[in-house]
């Protein structure tokens, strides 16, 4: 935590909170805490930075022993490899971004709390957090060893392939965002971006899926099977186009075939396409590339002739979906992909 300028201006909240969640007060120096890690100066720097804080002078007094222990565990995860010189950059930043993100969900979560009970923000977040954020860092550790477990599972199914295994990637975005946006208050907006993304998680993680990360009003989300895939992007689109359903329009774009996956996050020209099918979308659709069309279907998209949108074979009867061919197109990147429209068959909508 950096330190305040004028630290009577909040009448010693911020240094009460920064006392409680750290364990004691702010009484070391950068260099200080460097030495007594036995760690380098300049990666003490490093790593402060890396986890995504604001730079302090090296001769402030804002650091305690905790920071002596972080360093000295960083130390340790050095030595043992996982914090090797190629990892580092990426895995400490992806720390950062991840928990500095979380931090300001539950703060603002707290404050909340604090309205509700009558209590001013900046004091009642401090009486709250005493009661709660042991609770909270509980469970945050058994989520995080949860989902360490089910990460070790797929890894280790998937040890024979490398470090690129197949996945279905889907980009899901919002209709129609910026005009709505336009029209609520922050609070507001940050409300239904958040009820946009549970009903996205409860859909996908209920199916099979997983979401990766959220892109503004975009949802990167990926599954180990097409059809698991598929049946999201279908049922995202058709809650959209309910009139009676809160849930905004969406569009949506499936690609499949093999993606590298790193710290998280997925990369390769499958994710791409993914994201450039879904900027091409018309609202409530979904387009899947010719890898997700093969995997669906079972059959080679390379053999079809190219029909226009509406022609002959805009069906596939071996399928348990409906394709529509439609014309190629070119996109940043990408020149004339093979594109189908994706639908539910009618024995589908029926069961």
């Amino acid at each position: 935590m950096t330190p305040t300028d004028d630290p009577a201006a909040d009448g010693g909240v911020v240094g009460a909170l920064e006392e409680h969640l750290l364990g004691e007060a702010p009484h070391l120096t950068q260099v200080q805490v460097a030495a007594r890690a036995g760690v380098p100066l300049e990666t003490a720097n490093a790593l402060w930075h890396l986890l995504g804080f604001a730079h302090v002078p090296d001769d402030t007094v804002a650091f305690t022993d905790a920071d002596v222990r972080a360093l000295e565990l960083a130390s340790a995860l050095v030595r043992l490899g996982v914090l090797s010189e190629e990892r580092q950059e990426g895995l400490v930043r992806t720390w950062g971004r991840s928990f500095a993100r979380l931090a300001d969900w539950q703060v603002a979560l707290l404050a909340d709390v604090a309205r509700e009970q009558g209590a001013d923000p900046t004091e009642g977040l401090l009486a709250i957090s005493d009661e709660v954020l042991p609770l909270v860092e509980q469970l945050q550790s058994y989520a995080w060893r949860r989902h360490l477990l089910s990460a070790g599972g797929r890894l280790l199914a998937e040890a024979s392939s490398g470090s690129a295994a197949p996945l279905a990637v889907c980009f899901v975005d919002i209709v129609g965002y910026t005009s709505r946006s336009r029209t609520l208050s922050d609070r507001e907006l940050v409300a239904w971006l958040e009820a946009f993304e549970t009903a996205v998680l409860e859909i996908a993680v209920d199916r099979g899926g997983r979401i990766i990360k959220n892109i503004g009003d975009e949802l990167l989300l990926v599954a180990d099977s097409p059809h698991v895939m598929a049946d999201i992007a279908l049922e995202l689109t058709a809650r959209g186009a309910d009139p009676d359903d809160p849930f905004p329009a969406v569009r949506a774009g499936v690609a499949y075939g093999e993606v590298v996956t790193r710290l998280g996050d997925v990369f390769g020209p499958v994710v791409n396409i993914a994201a450039r099918l879904t900027s091409v979308a018309r609202p409530s659709s979904v387009l899947v590339d010719l890898g997700a069309y093969e995997a669906l279907t079972g059959r080679s998209g390379l053999a079809d002739d190219d029909h226009p949108t509406g022609a002959a074979g805009a069906a596939d009867g071996g399928s348990s979906y409906r394709f529509k061919r439609l014309r190629r197109v070119s996109v940043k990147g990408y020149s004339r992909l093979k594109v189908w429209s994706l639908q539910e068959s009618p024995l589908q909508r029926r069961n």
